[in-house]
């Protein structure tokens, strides 16, 4: 009696009208963008049986993709290009599994294809919509630059392990031009790095991830996607020019040379953000950074030990998501005179119309007296009082970014309610750093505005 109660809750007929159909959890199945070549990470959704009966599809497949590119599918866990009669159970559910590759094209920009996933079911044929999108690129394993060379092909680049500048030899990287760098991938430079990027069309270098790590949150948002950019002993008179990095191991380090009569880097209106270690890391050399922004990382945001150094209206902040801010955001070594062990000048370093501030300590030297490091009109989060080092400072004030860190957005220009509005000196901004990253220039009726973006009144519409 209990096997006949049991087998008569099973149903076992089939709903057979032309009314009758699955129902699927998505109607768009959508890929994040894959280098062409190769194959995308497996999405899936789910094809329901709403009806107590079950239900025969009679053929599952693929309309056929545009040539170049090739859709994969898995049913219930069986592989196939085409399946027949597959059955769902009344009131259940089956899994359908889809992969794509996109084969290389002549599209220099990313492209999107299509294909038509298509259930047959008592005769009536519904279909769930699959997209897929590519990325040709130049793809480079262990390059080494031995001669002049400009990256002017239209397509981005794709550096697998490394991109190594040759001494005697300069790489361009012009405006508007991506390069991509895979896990652990680094940029060497013993030659000379030219990346002159513009307003509106800058350098980026970034980590080869273009999905997303769960739901909706990108691979972009993480650090400790690549390496970073090293600048070896030897190499001088480098230029980042409207750059945008992100997403790097250790960001840019500058290797020792011990020369501080010949600039190693000069940084222009350029963004570092989010690395795993420090944004910029270097020792006994001259470097110069105008308009810049260095944002969010585990270790001190810009971390230099001895030589010459000039920040002008430049953001060092620190609101770093994935783990524990382990330094304060300006890290200065081999600074005051009971520093110096060794022949090598102490540090000297000038940082004018500079924010610092974030969810950490400013700096890790509250009392610079004795040293050749002041600081000029710079906003800082902690409270002090102004000496021969740190002159007319705005002392424990907040820039009020538009930064909100739990929404994962980080963008750290100045609400309409920011402190450092008008606050600068206009005699601490060189001509060099007369605009600033968006175009907008610095000498303002109110005044110069602290940090490396001109303040923008946003109306209350648009709030």
């Amino acid at each position: 009696m209990l096997l006949v109660g049991v087998s008569s809750c099973i149903e076992d007929d089939f709903a057979t009208g032309s009314s009758d159909l699955p129902e699927f959890s998505v109607d768009t199945l959508s890929f994040d963008t894959v280098f062409t070549g190769e194959v995308t990470a497996t999405k899936r959704f789910l094809v329901y049986n709403r009806h107590k009966k079950q239900l025969n599809i009679e053929r599952i497949s693929f309309a056929g993709a545009p040539e170049g590119a090739k859709f994969f599918m898995n049913v219930d866990g069986r592989s196939g290009e085409e399946f027949s009669n597959v059955e769902v159970r009344g009131e259940d559910s089956i899994y359908v599994f889809v992969e794509a590759r996109v084969d290389v094209n002549s599209s220099t920009t990313p492209f999107d294809v299509f294909d038509y996933l298509r259930f047959v079911t008592n005769g009536v044929e519904q279909t769930v919509v699959v997209r897929a999108a590519g990325q040709n690129a130049n793809t480079v394993r262990n390059l080494h630059i031995t001669e002049n060379t400009t990256f002017s092909d239209p397509r981005p680049y794709r550096v697998m392990d490394s991109l190594v500048v040759e001494e005697g030899a300069t790489l361009t990287i012009p405006a508007g031009k991506t390069i991509y760098f895979h896990d652990k991938a680094l940029l060497k430079i013993r030659g000379k790095l030219i990346a002159d990027g513009t307003t509106g069309s800058d350098v980026v270098l970034r980590g080869d991830r273009l999905d997303k790590v769960a739901g909706s949150i990108p691979f972009d948002l993480m650090s400790g996607q690549w390496g970073g950019v090293v600048i070896e002993r030897g190499s001088f008179d480098n230029t980042l020019r409207h750059v945008y990095m992100q997403g790097s191991s250790m960001g840019v380090v500058v290797d020792s040379c011990g020369v501080t009569d010949r600039r190693k880097l000069y940084l222009y209106n350029s963004v570092l953000h989010n690395s795993s270690g420090s944004l910029l890391t270097a020792a006994h050399s001259w470097i110069d950074a105008d308009g810049c922004e260095f944002s969010d990382c585990r270790y001190g945001v810009v971390d230099l030990t001895g030589g010459r150094y000039t920040f002008n209206n430049c953001t060092f902040a620190n609101y770093y998501l994935f783990d524990a801010i382990m330094s304060p955001i300006l890290t200065l070594w081999y600074v005051l005179p009971a520093d110096k062990t060794y022949d090598n000048p102490l540090m000297q370093a000038e940082f004018n119309n500079c924010i610092v501030y974030g969810n950490c300590s400013d700096i890790n030297e509250g009392d610079l007296t004795g040293s050749d490091v002041t600081l000029h009109n710079c906003l800082l989060r902690a409270e002090g009082t102004n000496d021969a080092n740190f002159i007319d400072c705005l002392w424990g004030k907040d820039p009020c970014f538009y930064t909100v860190r739990e929404d994962y957005y980080f963008d750290y220009r100045l609400r309409n309610e920011s402190e450092a509005i008008g606050a600068g000196s206009a005699e601490r901004v060189p001509q060099a750093a007369r605009t600033d990253y968006y175009g907008n220039e610095r000498l303002q009726e109110r005044g110069v505005d602290i940090g490396a973006y001109v303040w923008i009144e946003q109306k209350e519409e648009e709030k």
